[in-house]
């Protein structure tokens, strides 16, 4: 039997939900679908140059998960750059999560995660944020 999915934190945002390659139609391509967990271990590692072990923890997950969660990451989107396929941002699931103490904000992958305590300063003084999306952009298959 597997062991149970653990919630990871998200802290960084990404700009857009979608990338492609420029002169082809959306709908002509193949799409692969970059999670939001794996976002985050790239925007650690490859942007911010952490060390996986620190970007776990920020993360909430073990180093091993960390490592396993990167290497996924670098196949799909290695696989979207030089097989021309679009390549989805998938966004957290939960809302945006707030610290009323320390002002930190992170989003999780578990939409019913405890949200007990702020993982930056501690504090028991969080709550959730309303979800807003940008409506920018068009998703695979939905017209205006």
């Amino acid at each position: 039997m597997p062991r149970p999915f653990k919630t990871r934190r998200i802290y960084g945002e990404f700009a857009s939900d979608y990338f492609k390659p420029r002169g082809r139609r959306l709908s002509e391509l193949e799409e692969i679908h970059l999670e939001a967990d794996e976002i985050e271990a790239l925007r650690l590692a490859d942007l911010k140059d952490e060390y996986q072990n620190d970007a776990a923890d920020k993360m909430g997950i073990s180093r091993q998960t960390f490592g396993n969660i990167l290497k996924r990451a670098h196949k799909k989107v290695a696989d979207g750059l030089i097989n021309g396929k679009a390549i989805l941002l998938t966004p957290a699931v939960s809302g945006k999560i707030w610290c009323r103490n320390c002002g930190g904000t992170w989003a999780e992958t578990d939409l019913f995660a405890e949200r007990e305590q702020c993982p930056i300063c501690f504090s028991n003084e969080v709550e959730l944020e309303a979800r807003h999306h940008s409506g920018h952009g068009r998703r695979k298959g939905h017209k205006r």
